[in-house]
Formats: C-alpha cells, sequence, structure tokens
C-alpha cells in the first residue's frame, strides 16, 4: 500500500516539475506581458497611421470633423472654441 502512495506522489511530483521547466523554457509567463507589448506597439503604429492621414487632408473642415471623431470614439469631448480634445467624463 506504502508502495502504491509513493509512486503516485512520485509521479505527481515529477509532473509539477516537468510543468514548471516547460512553463519556464516556453516563457508561458511572460506571454500576457508580451500581447500588452503587442497591442502597445499596433496602437501606436495605429494612431501614427491615422495622425499622418489627417495631415494629409487638405480641407480644414475635414480636418475638424474627423479630429472631432477620434475624440468622441476615444471617450473625450470635443471643445469647439478651442478645437482641442478634453480627455475625462462628459458633463
Amino acid at each position: 500500500m506504502i508502495n502504491k502512495l509513493a509512486i503516485g506522489a512520485g509521479v505527481l511530483a515529477g509532473a509539477f516539475v516537468a510543468f514548471l521547466v516547460c512553463a519556464t523554457v516556453t516563457g508561458l509567463w511572460l506571454i500576457p506581458r508580451a500581447e500588452q507589448r503587442g497591442r502597445e506597439l499596433e496602437r501606436a503604429a495605429l494612431d501614427a497611421a491615422t495622425t499622418k492621414a489627417i495631415g494629409e487632408l487638405t480641407n480644414e473642415a475635414d480636418k475638424a470633423r474627423v479630429a472631432r471623431r477620434l475624440c468622441r470614439e476615444r471617450g473625450g469631448v470635443y471643445l469647439n472654441a478651442t478645437g482641442k480634445c478634453q480627455q475625462g467624463a462628459r458633463e
């Protein structure tokens, strides 16, 4: 009976050690951080492309309309008087 318990405990301990080794070697702990970093890089690239596209617009009314839309999509309030986007809760 004791032999069966010892073998079972050895199997569990071995499986746990194998999991830790595989997780460390494959970088399992780093995947969430890598995904977040990838999202940040993608967002920065999209923002740069958007800014470039806005700069290429020739009509000032088009630029203002796009700026207002981007401001609203990002949760801000566009102030027509200043032409700026105010971040924060809407009042």
